[in-house]
């Protein structure tokens, strides 16, 4: 079952921990999903924290770090990669209930990502993030190397995307390319394509259904698709 409050309860406390740590605050850079609901990018819930890894970081420390702040915070280390630092913690939660977080670090940064610092006002601190345009690069990209890597298809991608393009949110070109080989125009017929073909309702219901509010999810699970393909194919 979903307990979002204590889940988001112990992300902020994760995050709070990483901000007061100095050594971590310089070396890893918070993005993804829940870093842009945080910032109030994306009205969805989130339930993983991702960060880049600043380039020549010393590996060792940061897995050293993050240790100390998992075991001060009495998570449970379930699942460690320490080659990938990635991270799947467990939490005291109801029986039946969410109790796990994953925390994962990528040494995949792209040259042409940009950063900035971001205040988080529900925590009162402050984070070096993926600027906005390199959040939204990536979110275009989240579909396909989602579907390559993990053979999954998620929704929250399409979600992410249909909302940034409402917001009017600006896009880093250069990560698009490095990371696809394509020119902007190019891998958004791609991206197209695939949309058409593998994103179904049935996918959409199942994955969005527990992150959005209820009415939002009632209202956009119809339109959410066509909508999204819409949005991009005026970009070509």
């Amino acid at each position: 079952m979903i307990n979002n409050n204590l889940h988001k309860f112990i992300m902020q406390k994760v995050l709070m921990a990483i901000a007061d740590d100095n050594f971590l605050v310089s070396n890893i850079y918070f993005k993804g999903g829940t870093c842009a609901v945080m910032l109030g990018y994306l009205d969805r819930f989130s339930v993983d924290l991702d960060f880049d890894i600043k380039k020549d970081a010393d590996r060792d420390m940061i897995d050293e770090h993050i240790n100390k702040i998992f075991n001060n915070l009495d998570l449970k280390i379930d699942i460690k990669q320490k080659e990938k630092l990635f991270y799947t913690v467990k939490y005291k939660s109801k029986e039946n209930f969410r109790s796990t977080l994953k925390l994962s670090i990528s040494d995949d940064v792209c040259k042409s990502s940009v950063y900035k610092p971001y205040k988080f006002d529900l925590i009162d601190r402050t984070l070096m993030c993926q600027d906005l345009s390199t959040m939204f690069a990536n979110k275009l990209v989240a579909p396909i190397d989602r579907f390559k890597i993990k053979k999954i298809i998620a929704a929250r991608d399409i979600f992410d995307i249909h909302e940034f393009f409402i917001s009017d949110y600006p896009i880093n070109y250069a990560v698009i390319k490095e990371r696809t080989g394509l020119e902007f125009k190019e891998y958004i017929k791609k991206l197209i394509a695939f949309i058409d073909k593998n994103v179904t309702e049935k996918i959409i219901d199942q994955d969005l259904n527990y992150l959005l509010d209820y009415d939002k999810f009632k209202k956009i699970r119809k339109t959410l698709k066509q909508d999204t393909l819409l949005y991009l194919r005026n970009l070509v």
